[in-house]
């Protein structure tokens, strides 16, 4: 099969597609044929060498994929047959022809849902929803602050959250941008780059602040964030796509009983050494149906940038250092 092989740790440009054996079928493990496989920071940050989860060379990067089944190891646990239609999250191996998941990973997508569409479940609609209900119990009719809202996860946290009953205020880097997220459901949008949003999510919430925040990007944005955070709000620090880690003045913690909250979706998904046990393996498979209603009442729905083929991989994640990507950007193998 083809796939991108990384050789050495380093920027898109100088890792290459190659023809690899097909991975070897795991006793508890789903073969998929890939049509879809979505680009990522995290995908930059693990080709470079700066991700938790970088594993050792050679390797083939790419975590959230939708295809085919095509292979079901025998005496697994698992409703999946051969020819079903999927999404799964994998720890690495997506961009690929194939790649062997376990079967707890892999979940059936319903007929309303492309392949392109469904690579932003595995992980970016999963992330948002478990960050928005488990973490940051987040509950009908409060403010949801959302930054990056034209992004991938900006969009998923902007229509999961108003699909649990929140107001949601967006910030976005454009007009057009701004208009997206409008688009797809956000109550009132900001544009950072021509307005201080800090002042602006006051305004609208006559000065109390937004009670959840969810901040894919850090830096400055977070620090901003929680000097116009509500009493008791929680603050949700779940990616640094600024490339600045913020540090957190606790004295602000303190004063307004606000709560700092991590998401890492790779704990539920038992990627690296953490492991996840049948509990939480039932609460994720019963978010994705959830998630599965709402698609099919028509409450959410990915956008994609665009779809490349699988040699143009490196054009892609290149293209998400320039922050000009509405949605995702997806290959097709």
């Amino acid at each position: 099969m083809r796939a991108v092989v990384c050789r050495e740790l380093g920027p898109p440009d100088i890792h290459r597609i190659e023809q690899v054996p097909s991975p070897v079928l795991t006793p508890d493990g789903i073969r998929i044929q890939v049509k879809s496989s979505a680009l990522s920071f995290a995908n930059l940050l693990v080709m470079e060498g700066k991700h938790q989860n970088t594993p050792p060379l050679p390797f083939t990067p790419g975590t959230e994929i939708a295809g085919f089944v095509t292979e079901v190891a025998t005496g697994t646990e698992t409703s999946l047959k051969i020819g079903d239609r999927v999404c799964a999250g994998l720890s690495n191996g997506g961009f690929a022809e194939e790649a062997v998941v376990p079967a707890a990973n892999v979940f059936p997508i319903p007929d309303v849902l492309d392949f392109p569409s469904a690579t932003q479940f595995p992980t970016i609609y999963a992330t948002a929803y478990a960050a928005l209900d488990w973490r940051a119990r987040m509950q009908p009719g409060e403010v949801l602050l959302v930054h990056a809202a034209a992004g991938a996860s900006g969009l998923a946290a902007v229509q999961i959250g108003k699909a649990m009953g929140a107001q949601v205020i967006a910030t976005a880097g454009s007009p057009g941008k701004c208009a997206i997220a409008l688009e797809y459901g956000a109550d009132h949008v900001i544009d950072y780059r021509a307005t201080d949003f800090r002042k602006a999510v006051l305004t609208l919430t006559d000065g109390r602040g937004a009670d959840v925040i969810f901040d894919p990007v850090g830096g400055d944005v977070f620090d901003k964030s929680l000097r116009c955070i509500a009493p008791l709000g929680r603050i949700i620090p779940m990616g640094f796509a600024s490339g600045d880690i913020p540090t957190i003045p606790a004295n602000l913690v303190l004063v307004k009983n606000v709560d700092v909250i991590g998401i890492y979706w790779g704990f539920y998904m038992a990627w690296g050494k953490t492991q996840a046990d049948a509990a939480t393996r039932r609460k994720v498979r019963s978010m994705f149906e959830a998630m599965f209603r709402l698609v099919e009442d028509g409450k959410l729905s990915p956008i994609t940038d665009s779809i490349l083929p699988l040699d143009d991989f490196a054009k892609g994640l290149n293209r998400l250092t320039e922050r000009s990507v509405i949605g995702k950007v997806v290959i097709a193998p």
